[in-house]
């Protein structure tokens, strides 16, 4: 699964092996940032066939990298590409979804001013926890050294922060002692409704 021995050194390793846990074949499941393509033929490996993926992007070139990866793997039939922003997510989908992942930030080997936005990836969390089964789960990755800075990372914490806990379970992973900005993690897991008797 990962190239290096060392799996804790990265929110993005930590996120798969929670993926990995989480997400089991037959599922639906949202990479809600296509970018080129990694996490969403992460995600179509294992809910394999009878599962379902739907990849966001708004850029049309993160959209072609994610296509021509996934038929470079023989991949293609589970998966529903769209050239759109992840804040429209629930005009796609109809469907329960198990696992939505984020990846905030920009396009590696693309132009980096086109970046997430605070207020759009807040919206599409929103509208992503509406979509969710009960336990269900959401992951960002959010990267926010330059040049994103800081906006969408102090926004997205305090809005996950402010998710009532009778009805979500929120965690967030920091990297204490590594240089440059390390992406951290924050998980959104919808809790399982129990009725209660009488």
């Amino acid at each position: 699964m990962f190239k290096s021995q060392e799996f804790l050194n990265q929110s993005l390793n930590i996120a798969k092996i929670i993926i990995s846990q989480k997400l089991k074949e037959g599922d639906i499941a949202v990479d809600a940032t296509a970018g080129n393509g990694n996490d969403t033929l992460f995600l179509a490996n294992i809910v394999g066939s009878k599962g379902k993926v739907y990849s966001f992007d708004i850029q049309a070139n993160a959209i072609d990298n994610t296509k021509s990866l996934l038929e470079s793997n023989n991949i293609f039939r589970n998966v529903k590409l769209v050239n759109d922003g992840h804040e429209f997510i629930d005009k796609y989908i109809k469907d329960k979804v198990k696992l939505v992942v984020f990846n905030l930030g920009y396009l590696p080997g693309s132009d980096k001013k086109i970046t997430t936005k605070a207020q759009n990836t807040i919206l599409a969390i929103n509208k992503s926890l509406d979509l969710l089964v009960d336990g269900g789960l959401i992951l960002l990755v959010v990267y926010y050294g330059p040049p994103t800075g800081t906006d969408e990372k102090e926004k997205v914490c305090a809005y996950s922060e402010k998710l009532d806990k009778q009805k979500y379970n929120v965690f967030r992973l920091d990297f204490i002692n590594q240089d440059n900005n390390p992406p951290l993690l924050i998980g959104i897991e919808k809790r399982v409704y129990r009725q209660k008797n009488g």
